[in-house]
């Protein structure tokens, strides 16, 4: 009787750690679950719009859908109809137009912005809130306060008088369309502003002060200390720039409608008008893959020119 009961408390003792390896296990195994448990609704959004729309369109820019008509399966027919589209090619290229004057200015005006808006003054964080708060306002409100600064004897025109400037009819000249709408996307460097801001506040001061002890200016500064610390936020600006200015939509929709003359039709202008006006899903979707193509490579491009003038601060030399 006494062997059987140490043999039975033995067996206790040796069992107790197994379940207990096991409880860490499960509760391990739990722990490695709860970061998809918190994405988990992100996952369901981004599969439901995002992944599935991008499917879909990849699928009717190989039919001939005209919304009102059965679809039906002409394989490359789109892509080849919107090659010799030359509205397509007006298109690219207004969009290429505004993307070099918008993106490099815009994102000097942000650097600038922000070098002015990370000084030590009494009143900052309300001079920092009213400098962003262009970027999220609403993209149509900001188009009707544009349109009625453009007029023609709107404040633009009257302030050019003042110098004895007979101011142009900035939205309906084909010559000064697309000006007016890239003098306008300045008003919304917020964004990028808050990010060289933030790039801003962690550049190193001992930096400044080994090149203030090197005889080094305030030029001096900028140039050897703070454009290279920034490089990873221009960089980013950058990207976000070139992305953003492919999507201009809203602006040429309300002010010009594309126009005059297609001065200011936008590629997704035209993809919206084809899908939403003349109801060519189908065509529309092809053309959407031919800018996310463009797009595609033009990031890539600045993601290989990056590796010769971006610097991060934990890379290697060399």
């Amino acid at each position: 009787m006494a062997s059987s009961s140490l043999s039975a408390k033995t067996a206790g003792l040796g069992a107790a750690p197994e379940r207990l390896s096991r409880w860490r296990a499960i509760r391990k195994w739990i722990g490695n679950q709860e970061g998809w448990v918190f994405i988990f609704p992100w996952v369901v959004g981004f599969i439901l719009l995002d992944l599935g729309p991008y499917i879909f369109a990849l699928i009717i820019s190989f039919l001939n859908w005209d919304v009102g008509r059965p679809p039906s399966y002409i394989g490359l027919r789109n892509y080849q109809a919107a090659m010799t589209d030359p509205l397509v090619g007006k298109s690219l290229w207004n969009t290429a137009y505004y993307t070099l004057f918008h993106v490099p200015v815009s994102t000097v005006i942000a650097f600038t912005v922000a070098g002015l808006l990370n000084q030590k003054v009494k009143g900052m964080p309300i001079w920092r809130t009213m400098y962003y708060i262009p970027s999220v306002t609403s993209g149509v409100g900001m188009a009707l306060i544009w349109i009625w600064l453009f007029a023609s004897r709107g404040p633009i025109n009257g302030f050019l008088g003042w110098f004895g400037i007979d101011g142009p009819r900035w939205l309906t000249s084909t010559t000064w369309a697309m000006p007016a709408l890239i003098i306008m996307s300045f008003w919304g460097v917020g964004a990028s502003m808050v990010i060289f801001l933030a790039g801003l506040q962690g550049v190193p001061q001992h930096l400044y002060e080994a090149a203030e002890v090197d005889g080094g200016g305030w030029w001096a500064k900028v140039r050897h200390v703070t454009i290279p610390m920034m490089t990873p936020y221009i960089f980013l600006s950058l990207i976000l720039g070139v992305i953003g200015s492919f999507q201009v939509v809203t602006q040429a929709l309300l002010m010009t409608e594309g126009g005059p003359d297609n001065a200011t039709l936008f590629v997704l202008l035209y993809i919206w008008i084809m899908g939403w006006n003349a109801f060519k899903m189908g065509y529309a979707a092809a053309i959407s893959w031919i800018l996310f193509a463009i797009i595609f490579v033009a990031t890539m491009i600045q993601f290989l020119g990056a590796r010769r003038w971006v610097y991060y601060e934990y890379q290697e030399p060399g």
